[in-house]
């Protein structure tokens, strides 16, 4: 265990279904020694999963929230290198190897982080969208910045970054449930360049179940948050400001919230009128990241 490179951290609760092809995908990584910290916010019912050594599960007494759970998993990593599983989620076996040789390979300023491809599948595993990650210098705003429209910001779940830098910025935002790897990005980029890799390594599951997206409220009071947290950047980079209220818009006009939907587009046109104009009639339509 202590030789692992690289520590899979997967928070988990009330998937007893998903969890363990999460975890499977997670141990069966090829030529990289991994440890799997999975950490347990208070599921009804503990997961079953195999024995492993390389597998670790830390079950918390009461409901503590995603962003606790990752951050709790982080303070337990032993690997230098740490990347986060959602638990309906699954790694393709090269994960680890193509995330460690661009580290090798990387010649952007340090320190580096690095995100891959990832594909968008439904419940059959039929591939409904593929997103590649753009790369981005250290000092960069990742989800702001102008990028290549065949890239995407929509590969946050494939981050693989050192557990000292992750440490150093203070992990998750526990207060915001919402979005928190967007969250996550605009503070890691400013400080660690990211490696786009164009190989998909990732396997993000569209599906109904229970998930925090789904959660109106949750989602209008967690992206306020964001727009007031991060509001110097986001004034500086107007564009892809209103493409992020823009994709809000969108996803809150699905969800039915009519009301919240129109503010924010409002909102968008009023950052960024002929960018949020162009979004509007683009053919591409946009996915919140």
């Amino acid at each position: 265990m202590n030789a692992a490179r690289l520590t899979i951290v997967i928070p988990t609760r009330d998937r007893p279904t998903l969890l363990p092809q999460a975890v499977e995908s997670a141990l069966a990584q090829e030529r990289v020694p991994v440890e799997v910290i999975v950490v347990d916010d208070a599921s009804e019912e503990a997961p079953a999963l195999p024995n492993d050594p390389r597998l670790r599960v830390e079950r918390l007494a009461t409901h503590a929230g995603g962003c606790r759970a990752r951050n709790v998993g982080l303070e337990l990593a032993r690997g230098r290198w740490v990347t986060f599983l959602d638990d309906d989620d699954t790694l393709l076996p090269g994960f680890a190897t193509a995330s460690l040789d661009a580290v090798e390979r990387a010649s952007m300023p340090a320190p580096i982080a690095v995100l891959s491809g990832l594909d968008v599948v439904d419940e059959a595993g039929r591939t409904l969208r593929t997103c590649l990650p753009p790369s981005l210098p250290r000092g960069s705003h990742f989800g702001l910045e102008e990028i290549d429209p065949r890239l995407s910001f929509f590969s946050k779940q494939t981050l693989v970054a050192e557990r000292a830098v992750l440490r150093s910025i203070g992990g998750f935002d526990v207060e915001l449930e919402e979005r928190p790897q967007t969250d996550l990005l605009l503070r890691l980029n400013p400080v660690c360049s990211l490696v786009g890799v164009r190989t998909v390594t990732y396997r993000h599951l569209d599906h109904q179940g229970s998930r925090i997206g789904l959660d109106h409220r949750r989602r209008q009071s967690g992206f306020r948050r964001l727009v007031e947290k991060h509001a110097g950047v986001l004034a500086s980079h107007p564009k892809g400001f209103a493409t992020l209220l823009f994709q809000h818009a969108s996803v809150s006009l699905h969800a039915g919230q009519r009301r919240a939907a129109a503010a924010a587009a409002l909102r968008a046109v009023r950052t960024a009128p002929m960018h949020t104009l162009a979004l509007a009639f683009s053919p591409r339509r946009l996915r919140a990241p």
